[in-house]
């Protein structure tokens, strides 16, 4: 059975995408810590991150580090903060989230529930800033 991330590559599932390439695709989560919470993952549906090969795990982070640079362009923040934690969905993902706080990273805390209006502002907000 496919994963929910392998619906989104495939179309079956919509999403608010980032930046694509032929490996690695960027979305909003859609039930964000924080606005502009992104997700990075690859195309090749890979349960453990450290199990995608050396060269492709290197091609994800750089494809991150992309997307991150267009996040901290369109939102006010510190930094962008880096987070795998790997149990929820068996497809290896990035989180990459807009932070001001140590505690805008707190996956714990309750989820945002944008509409479907802010996340189609923020998704081209960001896409426009990817180079």
């Amino acid at each position: 059975m496919s994963s929910i991330f392998t619906k989104i590559i495939n179309g079956e599932i919509p999403s608010y995408q980032i930046a694509e390439n032929d490996k690695f695709l960027a979305f909003l989560d859609v039930f964000p810590l924080v606005h502009g919470h992104v997700l990075v993952i690859p195309k090749n549906e890979t349960d453990y991150i450290f199990d995608i090969d050396d060269v492709d795990l290197s091609e994800m982070m750089l494809f991150a580090k992309k997307v991150a640079k267009a996040i901290k362009k369109s939102i006010s923040c510190k930094r962008v903060g880096v987070a795998v934690i790997g149990l929820e969905v068996p497809h290896a993902h990035i989180h990459l989230v807009p932070m001001n706080t140590v505690n805008d990273i707190n996956f714990t805390q309750a989820k945002l529930k944008p509409t479907n209006e802010e996340l189609e502002k923020m998704a081209q907000l960001i896409k426009s800033n990817v180079l």
